[in-house]
């Protein structure tokens, strides 16, 4: 069914718009907000429950970095009071990463809290939660407007053609993000929310810098009391589908109290203590896990996601450059005070996740040469150009050439005791990644192809029977193996896991 003109006066207000930047943009969200309901309806909203379905491309747990991707499932439930930033949001989630079942999670905010509950127990999130439901209420169809209103910069851009329809621009800054807002010119009503900002506090966003998202609204409807509301979203993030969902309810002024959004006093006080952490933060190490030397001058810095130092005759190696520069820059600490007046002569990237590369760019401002493999060299030199404005790291303060070499056969990296090997997959879950031999220790840095699974074991069967089809069609004669994830194991451990996977499935049977 097609949109019709909505307001034939809305018509003529945009085509007798004041002349200056501000006053323009101002009366052209006015008219916006006009024909949404009027924008002291849009004030007055006391509260919306949201339902509906969605889905997640999990862009970074996928396979490979162009589409298509993993897909995550959800059915939300959502309670929000906009104008008090709270928020009560139920979702069920389902698909990729293992999730056989629905899993239930609900997250809370109140103002400047955030925190989680899943199986009755409430835990403080973090910065980066915060500055998610931040963003989901204040660009919001609901509140975009209102956001733009309340902006002193609001301010008129060139008129663009979006979707093959005209709309106007209007531009503001809310918070670090630098906003525009894409009014469809025929009917006045919002189409395309885009911000840039930084994600300092997320795991996986703050590796790209700036980063820029789109928010588009279609499917509007006519709800109770005269406003109208997209019951479609989609969010972009640097230009890849990121996330859709879908309205199947939509409560106006809903029922709301206080206990609702209740958070304790212990919750909102550990909260505070994390807000303002960022990735770089992040401690080097864990504490129950203390580094370990697997052979001599072959170290193992076990952490959220591990290290390893290896001494060779000429230098030292870094395997991995995980999380964020400065995560690296305490890495490079750590080899100098345990290999005095040794020069860290190279670092390995042995994978595409976002994680696993996020602090190469503190090797790449400091002169170290990069091991990658060759089909992900792309993705790291896009890393190493992303921009970053808002929270510059080294090598944006100093921008440098990076020295990347990339892997593309078996190849040999020092001589000595510790030489290693870099060795290209090439399997099927296990494509993007090097594994790193140490033939004089029999030992076997597998990348993220080996991780320990939940009550024992190991996760997934068919990235470890890759992980036993590379040693012996790679002729390794292995001793032991550890990982990103993984501490020291015998190879042993690996090939009795692989053959109980392989074993016929015992039938069940019925009493």
């Amino acid at each position: 069914m097609r949109r019709t003109v909505l307001l034939p006066l809305l018509s003529l207000l945009l085509l007798t718009l004041p002349a200056s930047a501000a006053d323009d943009a101002r009366a052209r969200v006015q008219a916006a907000a006009e024909a949404m309901g009027g924008e002291a309806r849009l004030r007055a909203l006391s509260s919306l429950r949201i339902q509906g379905i969605g889905h997640w491309n999990l862009l970074e747990q996928s396979e490979r970095p162009s589409a298509p991707w993993l897909v995550m499932y959800e059915q939300v439930d959502e309670l929000r009071v906009p104008s008090r930033h709270r928020l009560r949001q139920k979702t069920e989630s389902r698909g990729a990463a293992g999730l056989g079942t629905w899993q239930s999670l609900t997250v809370l905010m109140d103002g400047d809290v955030v925190a989680m509950e899943r199986d009755g127990q409430v835990r403080p999130t973090s910065g980066a939660q915060l500055q998610d439901m931040r963003e989901r209420l204040d660009f919001a169809p609901e509140r975009v407007l209102l956001t733009a209103l309340d902006a002193a910069d609001l301010r008129s851009a060139p008129d663009t053609a979006l979707q093959d329809v005209p709309h106007h621009v209007v531009t503001f800054h809310h918070g670090s993000a630098a906003v525009r807002l894409f009014l469809n010119a025929n009917t006045g009503l919002p189409t395309l929310v885009e911000t840039e900002d930084a994600h300092p506090a997320d795991m996986f966003w703050s590796v790209w810098g700036d980063v820029r998202t789109r928010l588009f609204f279609q499917s509007w409807s006519l709800e109770a009391g005269g406003l109208r509301y997209p019951r479609n979203w989609e969010w972009q993030r640097n230009d890849t589908s990121y996330h859709a969902f879908t309205l199947t309810a939509l409560e106006v002024d809903a029922k709301v109290s206080d206990a609702d959004f209740a958070l304790s006093d212990d919750v909102r006080k550990a909260f505070a203590a994390r807000r303002d952490m960022t990735v770089n933060d992040t401690p080097l190490g864990h504490p129950s896990r203390p580094a370990i030397e697997l052979a001599p001058g072959v170290v193992h810095l076990p952490g959220r996601w591990d290290v390893a130092l290896v001494k060779q005759e000429d230098g030292l190696v870094v395997i991995e450059a995980p999380i964020a520069s400065g995560y690296s820059a305490r890495v490079l600490e750590e080899a100098a005070k345990r290999f005095p007046g040794v020069k860290v002569k190279a670092v390995v990237s042995t994978s595409d996740a976002w994680p696993h590369v996020g602090g190469l760019r503190e090797y790449a401002a400091r002169g170290i040469p990069a091991h990658v493999l060759d089909l992900n060299r792309p993705l790291v030199e896009r890393l190493l150009k992303s921009p970053r404005t808002r929270v510059p790291d080294a090598l944006a303060k100093a921008p440098r050439a990076a020295k990347l070499q990339g892997v593309g056969r078996r190849t040999t990296l020092g001589t000595g005791t510790n030489r290693l090997e870099l060795i290209p997959v090439r399997t099927e879950t296990g494509e993007r990644m090097l594994f790193v031999w140490l033939p004089e220790h029999h030992l076997l840095y597998t990348s993220d192809l080996v991780q320990p699974g939940q009550g024992g074991g190991f996760f997934n069967p068919q990235q470890l029977s890759e992980t036993v089809d590379v040693a012996a069609r790679e002729k390794l004669d292995v001793a032991r193996a550890f990982g990103m994830h993984l501490g020291a194991t015998e190879w042993k451990a690996l090939t009795d896991a692989v053959e109980k996977a392989r074993a016929p499935a015992t039938a069940s049977t019925t009493p």
